[in-house]
């Protein structure tokens, strides 16, 4: 074999060990349904019961992009769950701080503030209101 070879038998090697991890972060990166792209609601949904949510608590709401908070006053806040960074939908809440995967960015779920980098931008706020004993959220009006 030449001195010159492009390929060698361990180059191949580390590529092939490189493969699996970097398709990890591109999965990370995706919505649940693994179609690569994540929204937060484009129309008003139905998220439950308007009792889930505590006063001075936060509930995520995974299927729909949405978190939802409720102050000591019974004031209702939602915001999309879907990270500033990249884009990725943020799978994680622990108190009232929401938690992405992809990077590591944190925001309060109660004002949509960053609260960790790497995003520097705000949630999105989406409208919500309690109706019928229901909590509904969507674009903001």
């Amino acid at each position: 074999m030449p001195a010159h070879s492009s390929a060698t038998r361990r180059t191949v090697l580390r590529g092939a060990a490189a493969a699996p991890v970097a398709g990890l972060g591109l999965a990370a990166c995706s919505a649940p349904d693994g179609s690569g792209s994540a929204a937060a609601p484009t129309a008003p949904v139905d998220l439950g019961a308007e009792n889930e949510v505590a006063k001075g608590e936060a509930k995520l709401y995974r299927d729909h992009n949405v978190v939802v908070s409720r102050a000591e006053d019974g004031t209702l806040k939602a915001y999309s769950t879907i990270c500033t960074h990249a884009g990725c939908p943020i799978n994680k809440l622990r108190g009232t701080t929401l938690v992405c995967p992809c990077h590591g960015s944190e925001f309060d779920a109660v004002t949509g503030k960053v609260v960790q980098a790497p995003a520097t931008e705000p949630l999105t706020e989406l409208s919500v209101k309690a109706a019928k004993g229901r909590i509904v959220a969507g674009p903001a009006d």
